[in-house]
């Protein structure tokens, strides 16, 4: 059972209050350049991204903010660090929602020009605070970075906002260290009803960043835990978008989209199953459909497994049986599967238009 969240409007898009787990990233083009960030961001778009960030680090870039927003379709968040002005520029040049960590944007007076910017046009703030940027004296409190100092320097920040009349808020409570990380979320579900931003910092690469988010953010959403995600990772941020999209449907929290399932092969296999099945996932990914594929190598578990799916491959010596809905359709020549496939899946999505 999901956590019961306060819902706020990031442009569009609904976060908390029970609806689905949007899915975020970072765009990591010079958001100066507005052609080479408009293009990433369609890019990630078609990936199936719902809300993207680009940082703010001068007044260009918070300039530029306006052009590149013309341009998308998406709502886009501007990523704010030690200068407070840049924030208000970023919000008047048509931010959907700021990230700030008060801890760095100035006193007192300098969150609440920002706060009030915000305010006046309704703009969500996002409090972030990562085990990195945890304050000296919570460092000394807690002797150390642990989940207890980033959950009470999240809410010392919240609090401060709040003061200054504004609750359209989401926390984000960020550490690279996983077991600190979902404690922190545990604790932190308990003491407010405001939306969570999840995410594993710095989770690392593609491969190892990956696994670090998949175990991470599983363990904080099968708690129920977590309005919307980033799976943060050194590459191309479509990787992002594909590990964040399958986080959720291995969960059940997504349902749209193919879910390809494959054999790990083994000495049966005579098909070139890892190719193929990689094939498959690619090609698959083109298709709305909220279907089952299973790509299966030999015959030990492959017709019992591919007549369970949507639509499914059994592999035999240099062919392979193609199978819909439990029903072997043919049998089809080994270098002719990937193109069965995928006219199976053409007429599949014309008898559902």
């Amino acid at each position: 059972m999901r956590r019961k969240s306060k819902k706020i409007w990031i442009g569009g898009i609904p976060v908390g209050g029970g609806a689905p787990v949007s899915i975020q990233s970072m765009t990591n083009t010079k958001t100066e350049d507005v052609e080479a960030t408009v293009a990433q961001i369609l890019a990630l778009e078609e990936a199936g991204c719902e809300i993207i960030r680009a940082t703010v680090p001068t007044p260009e870039a918070a300039l530029a903010f306006g052009r590149i927003k013309q341009r998308i379709h998406i709502p886009l968040v501007a990523d704010i660090h030690f200068d407070y002005r840049l924030a208000i520029a970023a919000v008047e040049n048509g931010a959907d929602k700021i990230r700030i960590n008060p801890g760095n944007i100035g006193g007192r007076e300098k969150v609440k020009a920002v706060v009030d910017c915000a305010k006046e046009r309704n703009i969500p703030i996002r409090v972030g605070v990562n085990s990195g940027s945890l304050e000296k004296n919570l460092l000394e409190k807690y002797g150390g970075v642990t989940a207890e100092g980033l959950v009470e320097s999240a809410m010392d920040k919240v609090r401060m906002i709040e003061d200054l009349g504004y609750d359209n808020l989401v926390i984000s409570i960020k550490s690279s260290d996983v077991p600190m990380c979902i404690r922190a979320h545990e604790l932190i579900a308990d003491q407010t009803d405001l939306p969570l931003h999840v995410g594993i910092t710095e989770a690392g690469t593609v491969k190892s960043g990956t696994i670090q988010s998949a175990v991470g953010l599983g363990a904080i959403l099968s708690r129920g835990i977590g309005d919307t995600i980033r799976v943060s990772l050194t590459g191309d941020p479509k990787e992002e978008i594909f590990a964040a999209k399958k986080i959720l449907q291995a969960l059940g929290l997504r349902q749209e989209g193919i879910r390809v399932v494959s054999c790990p092969t083994c000495g049966r296999t005579n098909i070139d199953l890892i190719g193929l099945a990689n094939q498959v996932e690619e090609m698959t990914a083109r298709y709305d459909l909220n279907l089952k594929v299973a790509v299966m190598g030999c015959v030990v578990n492959g017709p019992g497994e591919a007549k369970e799916a949507d639509l499914g491959i059994a592999g035999g010596k240099g062919e392979g049986l193609l199978i819909r809905k439990g029903e072997i359709l043919r049998k089809v020549p080994e270098e002719e599967l990937l193109s069965a496939l995928e006219l199976e899946l053409a007429h599949w999505e014309n008898e559902n238009e």
